[in-house]
């Protein structure tokens, strides 16, 4: 699906169909007011008699459009504008695309720029257009023996009703088409099943990355992890055949290549049996999704070779499956992780930081200007915020304050949650340096805490998403690719500026 912005009048808009938005109880916005005139009131004639009320979320196909140049209007409600905010533009936008991707039409064009949405700055809302677009788009059926239907939309043109505007608005579509890609690819590596999407596959996959773009890859296998001192890591995935692998994704877009560069890292346990100290069988097929973080990190890094930032960016994945066998790690174990302290296993269903702390000191070789973590790591994360909020811990304020409002600018939102020192002595250990559970009080705290203790004089920032990753049985969300990929691009606007 390609995107355009157009200046012209919406009445002369030549598409299969123009999607309008209609406040409820309220004017319509300019451009929608424009069609609406051309068209002989149709629109307002519809709404006068209480065929369509402009609920949140509600649309109606009009199959005709006298006086317009296209075939069809899709109403869509935005409902009271006094509500009006970003979660409700998104939801009224992601039912736009849902039922405009199920038209057999190649061209369309939305009529959502001048919608008034407080701050929100035209660029905002064209991001959002053509993220929703993309999202709306996805589909995942390559395990299946029928495909799906292709999509038939292949040009979606954004109406502008003010000429001064449209610059901006093309900057928003590229980025938003960027994200809503990146979004893509970390929703398909989700969903892949864990018997294809292995520690191995995601090297690959980062390889095949590597050659079509911006992109220097290297892939550490066991060999190279077991010379360096990666016994965390390792001891992860001692117990499956799959190999571990620790990979790592180079994008060097700032002026000065050695300018300290931002890194991320991806908690990516491929498949998640909770090993000697198995889960529970219910839901356990969800488990693939434990790599949610490593897919946050392909995404994004995904949407910088769109986006072409001015910036470093290191992307870092640590792989494993967590599997019981004979050789596999046990409660009680100790092992010594890369930065050389050791860690008392007490349950091996805690495992994912055990990955990502041999992944943290790894991160500290590059003198990064900031690191930020993403994995799905507890499940007392979802307790404490559920699916909306993704939980944020990190060891300097300003680092919290940017988090915070990249995810608020790309409506992929965190919480920041305490890191104090009280929390630390939870994870003492009587026969190691730590161990790796802390209790059943505070768990996504005291993992944080475990984390830190791993990370380097450099700002950090932890995202626990194991709450937000995925939907259940609708698969994965792509989260947090919106938020990281904004979070980029104000370091990169903030580095342009010194």
């Amino acid at each position: 699906m390609e995107f355009s912005v157009l200046t012209v009048n919406p009445a002369r808009a030549e598409a299969d169909c123009i999607v309008v938005p209609v406040i409820k109880g309220s004017h319509l916005p300019p451009a929608a007011a424009r069609l609406d005139d051309a068209s002989e009131r149709l629109i307002g004639q519809l709404i006068e008699r209480g065929d369509f009320t402009g609920d949140l979320g509600a649309t109606q196909l009009v199959p005709f459009a006298p006086g317009l140049n296209t075939a069809r209007l899709l109403l869509v409600g935005f409902g009271e504008q006094e509500k009006l905010n970003e979660a409700r533009f998104r939801t009224a936008l992601d039912a736009a695309m849902s039922a405009l991707l199920k038209l057999p039409i190649e061209e369309a064009a939305i009529a959502f720029t001048d919608t008034e949405l407080g701050p929100r700055g035209i660029d905002w809302k064209a991001r959002m257009i053509a993220e929703s677009a993309r999202r709306a788009a996805y589909r995942f059926d390559e395990c299946k023996s029928q495909r799906s239907e292709p999509i038939a939309l292949r040009q979606l043109a954004l109406l502008v009703s003010d000429p001064s505007e449209a610059d901006q608005a093309e900057t928003g579509v590229h980025i938003g088409a960027a994200i809503g890609n990146g979004i893509n690819v970390a929703r398909r590596l989700g969903d892949l099943p864990g018997n294809i999407c292995t520690p191995s596959y995601l090297a690959t996959q980062a390889e095949a990355m590597g050659r079509s773009g911006d992109l220097t890859v290297t892939v550490h296998d066991e060999q190279a992890l077991e010379e360096m001192g990666a016994g965390a890591l390792l001891a992860v995935g001692r117990g499956s055949a799959e190999p571990s692998r620790l990979i790592v994704m180079e994008y060097r877009g700032a002026d000065d290549p050695d300018e300290a560069p931002h890194v991320l890292i991806g908690k990516g346990i491929s498949f998640d049996s909770g090993g000697i100290s198995i889960k529970a069988g219910a839901d356990m097929d969800e488990m693939k999704y434990d790599m949610g973080g490593a897919a946050g990190v392909f995404g994004t890094m995904s949407a910088l070779m769109e986006m072409k930032p001015k910036l470093n960016v290191i992307g870092i994945v640590a792989s494993a499956e967590n599997m019981p066998d004979g050789q596999a790690m046990r409660p009680g174990d100790i092992v010594t992780t890369l930065k050389g302290l050791t860690v008392e296993v007490l349950n091996t269903d805690a495992e994912g930081r055990l990955a990502l702390c041999d992944a943290l000191a790894y991160a500290d070789r590059y003198q990064p200007a900031s690191v930020v973590d993403i994995a799905t790591l507890t499940g007392a994360c979802v307790i404490a915020l559920g699916s909306h909020a993704i939980g944020m811990m990190s060891n300097e304020d300003t680092m919290a304050e940017r988090i915070t409002e990249a995810g608020t600018t790309a409506w992929d939102r965190a919480w920041r949650l305490p890191l104090w020192d009280e929390y630390q002595s939870q994870l003492d250990s009587a026969f190691a340096d730590m161990a790796n559970i802390g209790g059943r009080k505070a768990g996504a705290i005291t993992a944080g805490c475990f984390l830190s203790r791993f990370v380097g004089e450099w700002p950090w920032a932890h995202l626990d998403i194991a709450g937000t990753a995925w939907n259940g049985k609708k698969g994965a969300t792509g989260r947090p690719v919106g938020l990281l990929s904004q979070y980029l691009l104000d370091c990169a606007e903030r580095q342009s500026g010194e």
